[in-house]
């Protein structure tokens, strides 16, 4: 942490020299950063306190707020300040795992500041609705269903379940009483489509229509008797509720292609070959209950 600290008073250092070979721009700058304290001579100001809440984030305690959370990050930088100047004044900052650490330090800083920008510059209103609307003329028609099971360990104990459901009982009763999967209440799977569902799952809930249900259906999960309610066509869901997703995919191809191109035009050799990529693991087959 205090490391970071130290490629920021290296910034601010340049910062400061850039003011001092230009006065005009200096004059042009908001108003001066608010003073909030000073340890043995040293200014912190709100604007420190603003970019130590932007680097702990989410390492802050979650009930600290408003002027409580300020307070806190200020007794950080406070401490934080004290620590450095010991180190400074033990001459820590003299010795050669230090200055690479800086370098690298400073090099992170950069390039998060790089990347903070092409960020910025690519979220726009207009490149967030074109690839959501790409991705909504991309997707197939594709039909789901919503749909009650009743899992059991073996077959004679769904032959058992579906003779009550012949009988008349009410399916969600019979599955709430006999039904060995907990993730469903009633054995209520919700929508779903058939990629979701292991095969033999799947293949037999989309072959019946809406009131209807299966013979028993064996699975590596069980057997199941499976009930279908609903049917429809799957709908790509409206751009508000998928606009956070979509910007954070406009920023990552963004800065993946800045990241690519500087890759293409740079001059990159490796003292060694680079390793190969680990082979993906099989993905497990989905379980047939919505969790």
């Amino acid at each position: 942490m205090f490391m970071k600290q130290s490629s920021r008073a290296l910034a601010a250092g340049l910062a400061c020299a850039l003011a001092m070979a230009a006065p005009a721009i200096l004059a042009a700058s908001p108003t001066a950063a608010k003073v909030l304290a000073t340890v043995n001579g040293k200014e912190i100001t709100d604007e420190d306190v603003k970019i130590a809440t932007e680097d702990l984030g989410a390492s802050l305690p979650a009930q600290l707020e408003g002027k409580a959370r300020e307070a806190y990050i200020l007794d950080f930088l406070i401490d934080g300040a004290l620590v450095a100047q010991k180190a400074q004044s033990d001459k820590l900052d003299q010795g050669p795992d230090f200055a690479k650490k800086l370098a690298y330090f400073r090099e992170k800083l950069l390039m998060e500041i790089l990347l903070s920008q092409v960020a910025k510059s690519a979220v726009t209103d207009a490149a967030v609705k074109a690839t959501y609307d790409e991705a909504a003329k991309a997707q197939k028609p594709e039909t789901e269903i919503r749909a009650r099971h009743i899992l059991v360990p073996t077959d004679a104990d769904a032959q058992a379940a579906l003779k009550r459901v012949k009988g008349g009982e009410d399916f969600a009763k019979v599955a709430k009483e006999v039904s060995k999967d907990p993730g469903s209440e009633g054995g209520e799977l919700g929508w779903f489509t058939k990629e979701r569902m292991v095969p033999e799952f799947g293949d037999a809930a989309f072959k019946l229509k809406p009131g209807e249900y299966s013979e028993p259906v064996k699975s590596p999960f069980g057997w199941h008797i499976i009930q279908v309610e609903e049917k429809r066509q799957k709908t790509f869901p409206p751009l508000d509720e998928v606009k956070d997703q979509v910007s954070r995919y406009v920023v990552q191809k963004a800065q993946s292609e800045m990241v690519a191109q500087l890759r293409k035009t740079a001059k990159i050799e490796r003292t060694e070959p680079a390793p190969e990529a680990a082979a993906p693991a099989t993905p497990a087959a989905p379980a047939p209950a919505k969790k």
